[in-house]
């Protein structure tokens, strides 16, 4: 490997916005804003929108779409288009 062409891997943290939940991990990424963590130290934070803790995939809190409702304002709006 060449030397001094790659980003630095370090340790920083990721916290969710929309749960609170917050997750330490090694990133390229760059901070400014710094954070305690549990252990004593102070790491770089990013605040992210969603992760896999609010993400309603993974949560398994998922909308269901009303499919029958929709296909039946669909059928009463345009009953009468080509008559």
């Amino acid at each position: 490997m060449k030397a001094d062409i790659h980003p630095k891997y370090e340790p920083v943290v990721f916290r969710d916005l929309a749960s609170g939940v917050a997750f330490l991990t090694r990133s390229t990424a760059s901070s400014n804003k710094t954070i305690e963590w549990e252990d004593g130290n102070s790491y770089p934070v990013f605040d992210v929108e969603i992760s896999s803790e609010s993400h309603p995939f993974y949560t398994g809190k998922q909308r269901i779409m009303d499919t029958a409702g929709r296909v039946e304002r669909f059928n009463a709006r345009y009953k009468n288009f080509g008559a």
